[in-house]
């Protein structure tokens, strides 16, 4: 790749959101500069060997409906595809696959290697570099090493790099990932333009040798028959999946990390920020929850040719000499090696009340963030951001409008609303309850709901657009077949809709008419279509109800304690916060709108 210094946008840091922002910004037909600290970790996971899952298999499912990486690198790099809520309603069926950790990170090198657009600078970005006199506006950045490089816009993606430090037992290492350096520079050049930065925690478990595992007696999860790719860009998936294995956590375990938990960093005060709520570490669970006898610890392998087992349920951060005998009581590990031990990362982020909604950050002109910088956990989470902010600062570069998804268009867009709102008072993890639009936010939809949107806006090929459009127009023919078709009086549409009723046995029944005659896919597609489509007319009037009553005041000293159906995280904000309308609890973090549309229905019992 060439070395240049003068770039049309620039993206600091080459994880999951980094890698989106170069290459949606060459999509556009800019010049991207991608700065790393080593080229050839791009793309690389820190934590779990997995893409997808609930509510985040859908965003995989958009960033490819946007022209993203990540659900084409997922395929080429998977060794285990599953449907996850495959027995539930179809807008909560998430897909996950466990992937080959050192291929994702090869493949993801190779994509960014063969965008003529993307040029990788390695070093560590020291200071934001802006020009003087007048409103803050960045020119580019400076090195460590002294090189400057020219932009007009920049995208933050550190991760978990922005003045990390590594935590385990007593020992605290500067890093952002085992055996990676830091970027510590840089937070002093935020603060110093005056930008308001916070402090989040992560962690990982250890890895296991898995020679080492008896897997005899252990629960076996093999990946779906009929693998479903990420990608609608890859072909059908021929693979030999590997399976995954689940055990269990017990009382000898838990006791053991109880008369250990004082050594964790966690515990004795090391680390000041908080943690991921809905991944606990070891410890936090023994500790919170100590009703329970025992924990789930799913088994995946790292790769397959890898040794490396990764447990996951298991992260810690307490000493290593101690990790090893606590994973010696848990069924199937009892002579297990661990090959590196687990540890936390605390690092930097920006507080999100300075982000705008094409995801620049107030104040300085030119500058975006996405990921983990912006408070939020996860891949696809910041592989998402990183796709929005890459094509948002080369539009605001052209001076053209910004590209900002809608709450009801995609989960990207309830992300990015959410982060804009509030301050995230913990790592931010995306949720199919935090969409009000959940049963329209499908993954089996993405690229209904996004192609062509994608395509005005450069991201995507005529031909993408195209190929959703046709795909709309099946599908709506068959659904106009269904309204009119009648079999016994019955309309053929409501024969659908009834529980468990299949495409295929309603088109047996008027001899398999060519309108029914769809693909697996599109067939799962329009029995989402009829199943949902009295209950989005339903919730669109619900909806306009919630707008007229949304001024409805709360009670200052109402007990949420007592009113059941709301989940803990919004219970407890509540509790906090006190907000003194529902338009105050909506714009609270960790309230969903299932927790609102409790607090209307309470609010008009004259409960609230």
């Amino acid at each position: 790749m060439q070395s240049l210094v003068q770039f049309d946008v620039l993206v600091v840091g080459g994880g999951h959101a980094g890698v989106e922002a170069a290459l949606a910004a060459a999509r556009l037909g800019a010049v991207a500069g991608l700065v790393t600290l080593d080229r050839r970790a791009l793309g690389r996971m820190s934590c779990n060997p997995a893409i997808g899952g609930l509510a985040k298999g859908q965003l995989v499912r958009e960033i490819d409906a946007l022209g993203g990486a990540m659900g084409l690198c997922t395929d080429r790099s998977g060794i285990q595809f599953r449907i996850l809520n495959a027995s539930r309603g179809p807008a909560v069926r998430s897909p996950r696959a466990q992937v080959d950790r050192k291929l994702y990170n090869e493949e993801m090198c190779r994509i960014v290697g063969l965008e003529p657009g993307v040029h990788v600078v390695e070093g560590e970005v020291s200071e934001l570099l802006v020009e003087s006199g007048g409103e803050l506006r960045l020119r580019g950045l400076r090195l460590s090493d002294g090189r400057e490089l020219e932009a007009k816009a920049v995208v933050l993606t550190t991760g978990t790099f922005l003045g990390g430090v590594l935590h385990r037992g007593e020992e605290e290492i500067a890093g952002g990932r085992q055996g990676e350096a830091a970027a510590s520079l840089l937070s002093r050049s935020l603060t110093a333009l005056g930008l308001r930065l916070g402090r989040h925690k992560t962690g990982t478990p250890p890895r296991l040798d898995r020679r080492s595992i008896d897997w005899d007696g252990l629960e076996r999860q093999d990946g779906d028959p009929e693998p479903q790719a990420f990608s609608r860009r890859s072909e059908p998936l021929e693979l030999e999946q590997l399976p995954c294995y689940l055990t269990w956590t017990n009382e000898r375990t838990h006791r053991w990390v109880a008369e250990h938990a004082s050594l964790s960093a966690i515990f004795r005060g090391a680390i000041q920020g908080p943690g991921p709520r809905y991944c606990p570490s070891i410890e936090d669970k023994v500790h919170r929850f100590a009703d329970k006898d025992r924990h789930q610890v799913f088994l995946e392998p790292e790769g397959r040719d890898s040794l490396e087992v990764y447990p996951n349920g298991l992260s810690t951060s307490l000493p290593a000499e101690v990790q090893q005998p606590f994973l010696r009581t848990i069924r199937g590990l009892e002579e297990v090696e661990v090959l590196q031990p687990g540890y936390a990362v605390e690092y930097d982020y920006l507080l999100t009340d300075q982000l705008r909604g094409d995801l620049s950050v107030q104040g300085v002109g030119g500058l975006f963030a996405a990921g983990q910088i912006n408070g939020t956990s996860g891949y696809e989470e910041a592989a998402a951001q990183g796709l929005l902010a890459g094509a948002n600062a080369v539009r605001l570069v052209r001076g053209e409008v910004p590209l900002i998804l809608d709450r009801s268009t995609s989960y990207t867009g309830v992300l990015i609303d959410d982060l804009c709102r509030v301050n995230p008072s913990e790592p931010y993890r995306m949720f199919t309850s935090r969409a009000e639009h959940r049963l329209h936010l499908r993954a089996g939809n993405a690229d209904l709901r996004l192609s062509q949107i994608a395509f005005e806006y450069g991201l995507v090929p005529s031909s993408e657009a195209e190929a959703a459009r046709q795909r709309r127009e099946l599908l709506d023919r068959a659904l106009e077949f269904l309204r009119r078709g009648r079999h016994q009086g019955r309309e053929l549409l409501a024969i659908l809709r009834r529980p468990g009723t299949r495409l295929a046995e309603v088109a047996q029944l008027v001899d398999h008419p060519a309108e029914l005659a769809l693909s697996a896919e599109d067939a799962a597609e329009l029995e989402a279509e009829a199943l949902y489509e009295p209950y989005l007319a339903r919730f669109a009037a619900e909806r306009q109800r919630f707008e007229q009553m949304a001024e409805r005041s709360l009670p200052a000293d109402f007990d949420y304690q007592r009113l059941q159906g709301l989940k803990s995280e919004a219970r407890e904000v509540l509790e906090r916060r006190r907000p003194r309308s529902l338009s105050e609890a909506r714009n609270l973090p960790g309230v969903s709108a299932a927790d609102l549309s409790i607090l209307l229905l309470a609010s008009k019992r004259g409960s609230a």
